[in-house]
């Protein structure tokens, strides 16, 4: 053991690298060039989950593995000298104290089993923790028979829709047309999703084989992954993947000396969120404008270049090695009778533990949310959780014992989507909220539609109406009346479930509509116009920090003397809050 190397890796995915991943890296480096004679590695990684826990770095010895947590240059520095110097754990700096916590006992890691644990820069670890060995599985079988594995594992399309996967690959192969495409559909636009990018980041390989696999299943010969330019790391490890691939033999001519050729490509999206739309994002790779085209005929029958084309999502890609690896009976073990496997959820908003969790179908809302997330921040009351991205719905908190499957889901009005789960608490405004979603989807909509293209922005600015005190009663029954109309004569899917945040909102936080009509009233006070500002004489001390500061020059009083607001000049911009440091400012 005397000869045993230390091994150091730093989570350099886009969380850690924000939260100063590449200066604790730099550290480490330094401080190893200084220690020459230790034999030390240092190895950058990907992201676990937990990225509220940031910078997370793993201290491999002959003991295995270590990990701390929110370290910066500082606690490197002492990792360094009493970890891997004098083999002294740094006992405070760790995270094992949190690895009992349901955060990581409830989850179950299918897609996401190899982010955190290799460089997603080397191949060489993607093969030693099993890398291509489905796909060299898959070169010894006949096209049908993988399409019945992946029929018989019921794994279900995990962009948002849910299909079969399995059907939908024999959709595909069904055509007779030699020429066909497979593509990897990574145009993550929802806001607050970042599952494809974290994959793409952590484990480009396995997303990668997936798709290979897919190809090979559909005798398809050239592929594309379709990625957003907005993720510039997520891009340059795709480009680093690919070429080690090809320099591996697992794309190209011939592959692993079988009669199989496939070559792959990538496509930069310009962030148009319609293009995570299968016709859309084909049109974007043709050259084209990136809008929906009618359907039938499906991309299976005529998709890109008038081809037989498969599309898959990231995440259904990245399940497929694991899937003809363990075999589709243990995938299809987990999960619930119709919603088969795990998914991957993007945990953000007002939640204590933010970040990307793997579960089981089934789970309740409740437990991701509490027991995995570990509640509401600074210990507020939930008020809803947005599932499913603009696309989705908000559930309240009666809500929260409800399985996380696609038919309970859509049951309640929301959707799965393609994982993004954003929680609100007791400072948020559902009125605001669906207003903020619908100025989203009208920025978005590529206006082929006129229902959607108009629709939305009427829809819109009846939200803004209501939120500014000038809504109507009979503004809700137009905005029910216009959610229909653009759900029915929306061409694709962004316009057919744009409505869903107005809907659920209805639905489920009506009572904050009717306040903000009735009672001119933002119970949240996020609604500035609606907001009253007052003095509290009890409090004001007369320092004039108030008046000094108001750009509408409604406050006034003489220093050491309790000021006033003249309502009728107060522009409502919260400048007096901020500045006070008495406390004297009352908001209504």
């Amino acid at each position: 053991m005397k000869n045993f190397q230390k091994k150091i890796t730093v989570g350099l995915a886009s969380c850690g690298i924000s939260a100063g991943g590449e200066e604790v890296y730099q550290t480490f480096s330094k401080l190893i060039k200084k220690n020459p004679q230790k034999n030390i590695i240092l190895e950058k990684t990907g992201c676990i989950g937990s990225c509220f826990q940031e910078v997370l770095v793993d201290v491999f010895d002959k003991n295995g593995k270590h990990t701390y947590a929110k370290v910066d240059s500082q606690k490197a520095q002492q990792i360094f000298k009493e970890d891997l110097l004098n083999n002294k754990i740094v006992i405070p700096f760790l995270l094992e104290k949190e690895r009992t916590d349901p955060y990581f006992k409830s989850q179950q890691k299918i897609a996401l089993r190899h982010c955190g644990l290799i460089n997603p820069e080397k191949i060489e670890d993607y093969l030693k923790i099993g890398g291509y060995q489905a796909l060299k599985k898959c070169l010894s079988l006949s096209s049908a028979k993988i399409i019945t594995l992946i029929k018989k594992s019921e794994l279900r399309g995990r962009g948002g829709g849910g299909f079969l996967t399995g059907l939908k690959w024999e959709l595909t192969a069904k055509q007779k047309e030699k020429t066909k495409y497979v593509i990897c559909n990574a145009d993550e636009g929802d806001p607050g999703a970042f599952m494809d990018r974290s994959l793409l980041e952590g484990d480009p390989l396995a997303v990668i084989e997936g798709l290979t696999i897919v190809a090979y299943a559909l005798k398809a010969q050239e592929g594309f992954i379709y990625v957003r330019a907005e993720y510039p790391l997520a891009i340059q490890r795709l480009e680093r993947a690919l070429q080690q691939a090809k320099e591996k033999n697992f794309l190209g001519e011939n592959i692993l000396g079988s009669t199989f050729s496939f070559n792959l490509s990538l496509k930069i999206g310009a962030g148009a969120f319609v293009c995570g739309e299968e016709t859309a994002l084909i049109a974007s790779i043709e050259g084209k404008r990136g809008s929906p085209r009618i359907k039938p005929p499906f991309p299976a029958e005529q998709g890109l270049w008038g081809k037989p084309t498969l599309i898959n999502n990231v995440e259904t890609l990245a399940n497929l090695p694991y899937i003809i690896e363990k075999g589709w009976s243990h995938f299809a073990s987990i999960g619930t009778k119709n919603s088969k496997g795990t998914k991957v959820f993007a945990l953000t908003g007002k939640i204590k533990n933010s970040g990307l969790v793997e579960v089981p179908m089934g789970i309740t809302l409740r437990k991701i949310i509490f027991e995995i997330g570990g509640g509401i921040k600074n210990n507020k009351k939930f008020k809803a959780v947005q599932l499913g991205g603009p696309s989705g719905g908000c559930l309240p908190e009666k809500l929260l014992d409800t399985p996380v499957d696609y038919e309970s889901l859509k049951k309640t009005g929301a959707i799965m989507g393609s994982g993004g789960m954003v929680i609100m608490d007791e400072e948020n405004c559902m009125v605001d909220v669906a207003k903020f979603f619908m100025a989203f989807i009208c920025e978005e909509s590529c206006g082929k539609c006129t229902f959607c293209r108009i629709g939305t922005k009427r829809m819109y600015e009846i939200l803004e109406k209501i939120t500014s005190g000038q809504g109507k009663m009979s503004d809700l029954d137009l905005l029910i009346n216009l959610a229909h109309q653009v759900t029915q004569g929306s061409l694709c899917g962004l316009g057919q479930t744009a409505a869903n945040p107005i809907l659920t909102t209805l639905k489920y936080f009506k009572n904050e509509y009717l306040e903000h009509i009735k009672e001119k009233k933002c119970r949240a006070k996020v609604c500035q116009t609606l907001l009253t500002y007052t003095i509290e004489k009890d409090k004001c001390v007369g320092c004039t920090l108030c008046a000094q500061n108001c750009p509408g020059e409604a406050i006034f009083g003489s220093r050491k003397e309790v000021h006033l607001i003249d309502q009728e000049k107060c522009l409502k911009c919260g400048q007096c809050l901020k500045v006070c440091k008495f406390g004297a400012i009352k908001v209504e």
